[in-house]
């Protein structure tokens, strides 16, 4: 039988990459005492109001047909949000979506098709080389510097730029990295796509957990508006990721010439969804400010039980609920690193190589466990990278 080609462009690029992840899984099923570091579900629950708010809706018939742009509620809400960071935001910019991730793939689709190139900071989310490769786009990797904090440079990004290339995908506040740009450094960069006419789709569903730094958008520019869409949802800003409910603001003609894209796909959210969106919208919810505080005491754990550890070294994050751990002083790839960790000290991180060609040095650790799971898995992380470190040293 005949598949058609976006079966074979995303071929490897689905659950394989959290084969760790799954595998993890499996021997905790098992019985075995596993410390889950992989993925980044937030470890405390959604607030009771917004339960409530979904169960009033639902209650109350919520359940019907929505459309395809937005329940009246949600839209109304994410307006006057956006339109609090520039004042011509209106309705006629907003689009939802079940979550950022559903966002991502209907905007890249409505901008690229086969043989346009999308520019991606490398490290990136492990899912964007999938949602670039499902249009028939081909990525286009910039790299992130560690000597740089992992913060794009104009620069890099001027010098990855070909022909080919029509859409930026930016991320800020950033995973896995924790980086967050600064105000100058997206002028900059907004800066390099003006002069070449490049779209800049922002993904930024970390905004809400930045530590000391200050967030910004190239959204908030307004020499940028007429080029910029900002995806974003509730899942890490209210612990939600379970309820897919986010959604893409972008330029009145984009919005309108995506909305068929998404009414084609799947016309419409759960409305009970959408109200409990909007009530988390308008709403002073303290979810977000208890996990910024909670996340940057972890990072903070971590850095201090492994910055002196030989053959590891630990990149603080600047926002997000992930640290970067270097682990080329082992000897190992962070892929190598990973599965010996589980296997040996049963603690589940994520390999670097699941997040580009530049993030194979390093693993991502979630720090969405408590404090005491995370210096227990410190300690187990401690005892492989000297055990490693060990074997390099004796004589041969």
């Amino acid at each position: 039988m005949r598949y058609s080609s976006i079966t074979d462009r995303l071929a490897d690029l689905g659950s394989e990459k959290w084969a760790l992840h799954i595998r993890a899984r499996q021997m905790q099923s098992e019985g075995t005492d596993v410390i889950q570091l992989t993925i980044g579900e937030p470890d405390i629950p959604a607030d009771p109001s917004l339960l409530a708010e979904a169960q009033r809706a639902m209650n109350a018939g919520r359940y019907r047909y929505s459309n395809g742009r937005g329940e009246p509620s949600v839209v109304k809400a994410l307006t006057a949000r956006y339109a609090r960071r520039r004042p011509d935001v209106t309705a006629e910019n907003v689009l939802c979506f079940p979550g950022t991730q559903t966002a991502l793939f209907a905007v890249m689709l409505g901008l690229v098709e086969a043989g346009d190139g999308v520019l991606v900071g490398d490290p990136h989310y492990a899912t964007y080389e999938g949602v670039v490769q499902s249009t028939g786009a081909h990525r286009v990797t910039v790299p992130l510097k560690p000597e740089h904090g992992f913060h794009m440079q104009a620069a890099d990004l001027e010098k990855a730029i070909t022909p080919k290339c029509r859409v930026l995908l930016l991320n800020t506040p950033h995973n896995p990295t924790g980086a967050v740009l600064t105000a100058q450094e997206i002028g900059e960069i907004g800066e390099v796509c003006r002069k070449h006419d490049l779209w800049i789709v922002c993904d930024e569903v970390y905004e809400e957990l930045i530590f000391d730094a200050t967030f910004a958008s190239p959204f908030d520019n307004p020499d940028l508006a007429e080029r910029t869409i900002v995806v974003s949802s509730i899942s890490k800003s209210h612990a939600a990721p379970g309820f897919r409910s986010g959604w893409a603001i972008g330029p009145t003609e984009f919005a309108s010439r995506l909305l068929p894209v998404s009414e084609t796909m799947l016309f419409g959210v759960q409305p009970f969804i959408a109200d409990m969106t909007a009530y988390a919208l308008t709403h002073e919810i303290g979810t977000s400010a208890a996990m910024r505080s909670s996340f940057k005491a972890r990072a903070d754990l971590i850095v201090e039980h492994l910055s002196n550890v030989p053959g590891v070294r630990p990149l603080p994050p600047e926002a997000g609920m992930f640290i970067l751990l270097d682990v080329v002083g082992t000897g190992l790839t962070g892929e190598a690193f990973a599965w010996a960790l589980l296997e040996q000290e049963h603690v589940a991180v994520m390999p670097g190589s699941s997040f580009g060609v530049h993030a194979t040095p390093y693993v991502r650790m979630s720090l969405t466990v408590p404090e005491e799971a995370i210096v227990e898995a410190c300690r187990r992380i401690a005892d492989l990278a000297l055990r490693l470190v060990s074997r390099q040293e004796r004589p041969a």
